[in-house]
């Protein structure tokens, strides 16, 4: 089974930091799947300062673990936002849909987990809630 690469949104990223958020076991889970080498999980940096405006702390301890890979913001992620939010789409959603977006080398895309999977309705990304 080849390893399974998955991009956090603000809300995931927000649930892993809180161990009271009820989303939290199951994104522990994922981490600890990570850590076993069963997958890789992506942190876009917007989507944690998303998450960091609304629960201050998850950007420095997202970053601070051992097995999420942070992600820039960059011009190319600027482009797919501006393109998001002109379409009508939430800018907080923009970076995560960029990752999990098909790349060069992501040639199918990353899987996106979200505690809000209508949040990315329309955006061409496969958003998954963790518990599903």
């Amino acid at each position: 089974m080849s390893p399974i690469a998955v991009v956090l949104d603000h809300t995931t990223a927000g649930a892993l930091h809180d161990p009271k958020d009820l989303a939290n076991e199951a994104m522990l889970a994922f981490y600890v799947q990570a850590s076993g080498g069963l997958g890789t999980l992506y942190a876009p940096v917007l989507a944690l300062a998303v998450a960091d405006a609304g629960r201050p702390g998850v950007l420095s301890h997202i970053t601070g673990l051992r097995f999420i890979t942070t992600e820039p913001f960059d011009s190319d992620a600027a482009r797919t936002a501006a393109e998001l939010v002109r379409a009508g789409h939430d800018w907080s959603a923009a970076h995560a849909v960029h990752m999990a977006r098909p790349s060069a080398r992501f040639v199918t895309g990353r899987f996106l987990l979200t505690l809000k999977p209508d949040l990315y309705e329309g955006t061409g990304v496969q958003a998954v809630h963790p518990d599903q």
